[in-house]
């Protein structure tokens, strides 16, 4: 704007644009939280697990076990994909849904999600709609416990990994 008006109108313009945005502030002001509003950290219920992690913990892998019957498949199979798409949207990763070969009723959906805090806030950031997804997919699992979900962390192996014993010597030709 100063090379093509002045230097004026390129200051006053910057002024007017810092001054509409001080303005938004208080035509749309961010809701304070009050000391009575439940803490969003404190609904977040984190399963028990053997390991002591840390918030930067990870990559997790979770997978989740579920046993359909084949009258079922199909309704089965568009929920997943809605699933999927919501999984994506609240933070997993390399989403897949396998069908067991040799127990054809028995379906596992697998994500990652980079960090152990990301694992936590997944269902934290779950939709009313969304969770009643998960409800309905959970009617089609049969049986009476609900499906087995188990949740692991990745680790390097090889050169990444970091080990207590001296590496090999490896010859050279």
């Amino acid at each position: 704007m100063a090379q093509s008006y002045s230097l004026t109108w390129a200051l006053g313009g910057s002024a007017g644009a810092s001054l509409l945005v001080a303005l938004s502030g208080f035509l749309f002001p961010i809701r304070e939280r009050h000391a009575t509003d439940p803490d969003p950290a404190e609904n977040i219920n984190a399963p028990s697990i053997a390991l002591d992690l840390k918030p930067r913990s990870g990559p997790i892998v979770v997978r989740t076990h579920y046993l359909v019957p084949s009258e079922n498949v199909d309704l089965f199979m568009s929920l997943m994909l809605e699933r999927r798409q919501v999984q994506s949207r609240i933070g997993a990763r390399h989403w897949t849904l396998t069908r067991d070969l040799q127990v054809l009723s028995r379906w596992t959906e697998t994500f990652r999600t980079p960090t152990w805090a990301d694992y936590l806030r997944l269902n934290y950031r779950l939709t009313t709609a969304e969770k009643e997804l998960d409800d309905r997919i959970r009617q089609l699992h049969e049986g009476t416990l609900p499906p087995d979900v188990t949740i692991s962390i990745e680790r390097p192996t090889g050169i990444l990994a970091k080990s207590n014993q001296p590496s090999p010597i490896v010859p050279q030709r």
